[in-house]
Order: structure tokens, then C-alpha cells, then sequence
């Protein structure tokens, strides 16, 4: 990447920004470094030539190539060297929904994270150290963008504490998410969902709540009322309880109940309401 140390840190920070950049950074040897009071914004800091050895919470982790821990603001920490060389990355940042994007994301405590191959991190932290060099004072908004490309990635792709990855969850969960793409307006229980993966209802339960954070039942009406949603528009002069039979619920008062509690309103409603949308463009 580079052949000696290189450091960008802002003095002044686009605060106001949901997510900036307070710095980034190559290391060709890696510094030994205690905080008692851990440092004042996230910190992620990645190993990409040796090994070091990082603590935190009473663990130690040891940072060979492909593994980089993400700490939370003022998380004490200390870390060394434990070869002769360590080269690291690293990228600091903070921004008013730092937090909020993290939490989201099932990412607000510091973790160790593996499996770092497909996200390509150095290439996105040297596109930040390159556009640093050739924009310093027009970078904060470009640089915003490519650390939430690096976080989006780092979800998806990472293992946090050697926990299977997004990635490999959705793997495991794409084929009985496209058939139910299909057959969602089909009479469908859970031992039918396990039935067609060929796993059992509790191992499926798990996957689902790994994956998607609900139920398996819970996706598939929530699948059920997407579908709705696009059937009431694309077919405005269909009766409700047509679209409730078509979505998979034999009940119209159920399926109604079931709408507005999901969305706020009722199916009625949610097509008027595009209707004098439409309406409106039109003319």
C-alpha cells in the first residue's frame, strides 16, 4: 500500500454530517499503545502484515492479517506487537448517527471481526488515504461516503467473533426466501417452511432470527403485506378481499387488522392515499 507511515487527521470535523472521518491511517510498524480512557470516537484498526496482540473488556485477541476490531468510543484498550513486524490500518470517525447506523446494524459493541478477504478494506482505506492527498479540504463528504461503503461491507462480509457472516446467513436462507417469494399467497405453516429447507422448525426459527432479526412467520407477513401493497396499487378496482385472498389471507377482516397494524393505516387508505398522489402528478 505505501512504504511508510502515513496519518490524515482533521482538526475540524463535518460534525454535522451523519458519519465523518476524524482520521485514517497506515502503519508499517505498528506503535505499542495503552488507553486507560480508550479513545473519543469509533476506532478500527486492522492488521495487514504480522501479528499484534489487542485487549479489551478482560479479553485478548490476537490480530493476524485478515482480522481488525472495531471499538466503541472511550473503550479502554491496550495493544503490541508480537512479531517483528505489524503493519496495521486503521480509520477513527464519528458523525450524529454513528451511533444509530451501528445500532442498526447489530454492530454497536466493540467486537473482533474475521473473515475480512471480500470487503476489500485496504483498497477502500487507500481510495480514502488517495483522495485525502489529491482533496484534503473537499475530501469529508467523499470520505463519509466511502466509510459507510466500508461499514455496509464489514457487515455483510465480516465475522463478528467468529460468528457465521450476513453473507453466509443469507446463503443458507436464499432458497426458502425465493420460494416464498412465490408462494406466499399459498396456505403455508412453519413445518412447511422447514420441510422445504429439510431442517427442523426450531433450527429454522434460529436462522430466521439470525438473518432477519424475526420469526420466520413474522417475514412472511410482512412478506405478504409487501405484496398487498403492490397488488393495491397496481390494481386499484380489486376488492380488499380479493388482495387478502391472493396474499395468502383467508380472512379480509385479518388481513385488514393486520395492515394497518404493520403499516399504520388500512389497505383502503394506503390506496387512496397513492391514488390522490397519482392524481396530483398527473396533471
Amino acid at each position: 500500500m505505501y512504504n511508510k507511515k502515513v496519518r490524515y487527521e482533521y482538526i475540524t470535523m463535518e460534525e454535522s454530517l451523519p458519519l465523518f472521518v476524524e482520521s485514517v491511517g497506515y502503519n508499517t510498524q505498528e506503535l505499542n499503545f495503552r488507553r486507560p480512557g480508550g479513545y473519543p470516537y469509533y476506532h478500527w484498526l486492522q492488521t495487514i502484515d504480522g501479528e499484534g496482540r489487542f485487549s479489551f473488556d478482560d479479553q485478548e485477541y490476537i490480530l493476524t492479517k485478515g482480522r481488525g476490531i472495531l471499538l466503541k468510543p472511550f473503550t479502554p484498550h491496550t495493544y503490541l506487537a508480537t512479531s517483528k513486524v505489524w503493519s496495521t490500518i486503521y480509520v477513527t470517525f464519528g458523525g450524529q448517527s454513528a451511533e444509530s447506523i451501528l445500532e442498526s446494524l447489530n454492530m454497536d459493541s466493540s467486537t473482533l471481526y474475521t473473515n475480512l478477504g471480500d470487503i476489500q478494506s485496504e483498497e477502500i482505506i487507500k481510495e480514502m488515504l488517495l483522495k485525502i492527498e489529491s482533496d484534503t479540504e473537499f475530501s469529508k463528504l467523499d470520505l463519509s461516503g466511502h466509510l459507510y461503503n466500508f461499514i455496509m461491507k464489514l457487515r455483510k462480509y465480516g465475522k463478528m467473533n467468529n460468528q457465521p457472516s450476513l453473507s453466509h446467513l443469507y446463503d443458507k436462507v436464499r432458497h426458502i426466501v425465493d420460494w416464498l417469494e412465490i408462494s406466499y399467497g399459498e396456505d403455508i405453516t412453519l413445518d412447511d417452511m422447514a420441510s422445504h429447507l429439510n431442517v427442523s422448525s426450531q433450527y429454522l426459527n434460529r436462522l430466521f432470527q439470525n438473518t432477519f432479526k424475526v420469526s420466520p412467520y413474522t417475514f412472511l407477513i410482512q412478506l405478504r403485506i409487501r405484496k398487498a401493497k403492490e397488488i393495491l396499487l397496481e390494481s386499484p378496482k380489486l376488492p380488499l378481499k380479493n388482495v387478502a385472498i391472493l396474499t395468502g389471507f383467508n380472512d379480509v377482516s385479518y388481513f385488514v387488522a393486520t395492515f394497518k397494524r404493520k403499516e399504520g393505516i388500512t389497505p383502503k387508505k394506503y390506496r387512496d392515499i397513492f391514488a390522490l398522489k397519482k392524481g396530483r402528478n398527473a396533471k
